[in-house]
C-alpha cells in the first residue's frame, strides 16, 4: 500500500519504521528534514511539501503537535483536502479537538474522502515496541479495511464510535494519566521523607493494586533523574486543556485534571515544556533541577 506520513515525532519516527517493516511504501513530510533521516535510510521517500505527499498516497497519516497544525495540515492554502485523491484514507493520530475530527470527517465525506480519528497512547516505549493503543472515531467499515496498518504498531486497537469518539476517548486516558501522575510524584516523596529506598519501594508497589504505567515506566525516571521527553510536557498541557475545555461546556467539574494541569503549567513557565512529563516530580523537589 501507499502510505503517507506527516509528523515523524518522538513517536511518529518509530510508527513509519513499522509500516515500512510492514512492506507498505511510505512518502514522509515534516517541517524539520533531520527528523526523517532514520526513515528515509531505511527506504522512505521525502516529500517537499503536503501538496506533493497527497497526491502520492492511498492512506495518510498525520502526527503533528497541536490542533492549529492539525488544522493547517488538512485546510491550509496546501492542505491534504484540496491536494489529496479520491478515495484516499486520512488518519490523525494526533491528540486533538474532538469538533475538528468531525470537521475533518465532514469535508473528506463531502470531497469523496474517508477520515479517522486515532489518537495513540503508550509514549515513545510503546511506539518503539509496536504495542501502542489506538482510540478509534469514524467509519467502521474504513477501521476495519485499516485494522491490518493499526496492527503494525499497536497493540490495543478499538472502534470507539463515529467521528470525534477518538478524541473523547483520549481525553478519558489523559485525565486518567493527569491524576495518576501525581499519585506516583506524592508516593515517592513520600517514601522519600520517610527514609526509604525508593527503588526497593516501587518493586514492591508496582505489581500491586496501585500497579500502573505510569508507576512501572516513569517513576524510575523520576529516581534517575532522567527526564527526556518519551511525551512532551508542553503536548500533555495542550491535551489537558482539551479536556478542560470539553467538560466545562457540559458544566463538568475536574478538579483533579484542573490541579494536574495547573502544576504542569508552573513547570512549563519555568522552561520544562520540553522535558518529559515525569519531570513533574521537579515541583515536589525530588530531583535537582
Amino acid at each position: 500500500m501507499k502510505i503517507g506520513f506527516i509528523g515523524t515525532g518522538v513517536m511518529g519516527n518509530s510508527i513509519g519504521g513499522h509500516l515500512l517493516d510492514g512492506g507498505h511504501e511510505l512518502s514522509i513530510y515534516t517541517r524539520t528534514a533531520s527528523k526523517a533521516e532514520d526513515l528515509l535510510s531505511k527506504g522512505a521517500v521525502w516529500k517537499s511539501n503536503t501538496q506533493e505527499l497527497a497526491k502520492s498516497a492511498q492512506v495518510i497519516f498525520t502526527m503533528v503537535g497541536y490542533p492549529s497544525d492539525v488544522e493547517e495540515v488538512y485546510f491550509g492554502s496546501n492542505g491534504l483536502l484540496e491536494h489529496a485523491e479520491k478515495g484516499v484514507i486520512f488518519v490523525d493520530l494526533t491528540t486533538s479537538q474532538p469538533k475538528l475530527a468531525q470537521k475533518i470527517a465532514q469535508a473528506a465525506k463531502d470531497k469523496e474522502m474517508h477520515a479517522l480519528d486515532a489518537p495513540v497512547s503508550g509514549g515513545d516505549i510503546g511506539a518503539k515496541n509496536g504495542v501502542l493503543s489506538v482510540m478509534v472515531g469514524g467509519a467502521e467499515p474504513i477501521f476495519n479495511e485499516l485494522l491490518p496498518l493499526f496492527r503494525l504498531f499497536a497493540e490495543n486497537i478499538i472502534h470507539q464510535g463515529p467521528a470525534g469518539a477518538g478524541q473523547h476517548t483520549k481525553m478519558c486516558n489523559q485525565i486518567n494519566i493527569a491524576n495518576n501522575m501525581l499519585g506516583v510524584c506524592e508516593s515517592l516523596i513520600y517514601a522519600k521523607k520517610a527514609g526509604l529506598d525508593p527503588e526497593k519501594v516501587l518493586r514492591s508497589i508496582t505489581t500491586g493494586a496501585a500497579g500502573s504505567w505510569s508507576l512501572s515506566n516513569l517513576a524510575p525516571k523520576m529516581i534517575e533523574g532522567d527526564f527526556r521527553p518519551g511525551f512532551y510536557i508542553k503536548h500533555f498541557i495542550k491535551d489537558m486543556k482539551i479536556a478542560v475545555q470539553e467538560a466545562e461546556q457540559w458544566g463538568l467539574e475536574l478538579p483533579g485534571l484542573k490541579l494536574s494541569l495547573g502544576i504542569y503549567e508552573e513547570l512549563e513557565r519555568a522552561g520544562d515544556g520540553n522535558l518529559g512529563t515525569q519531570a513533574l516530580i521537579r515541583h515536589f523537589d525530588f530531583a535537582e533541577k
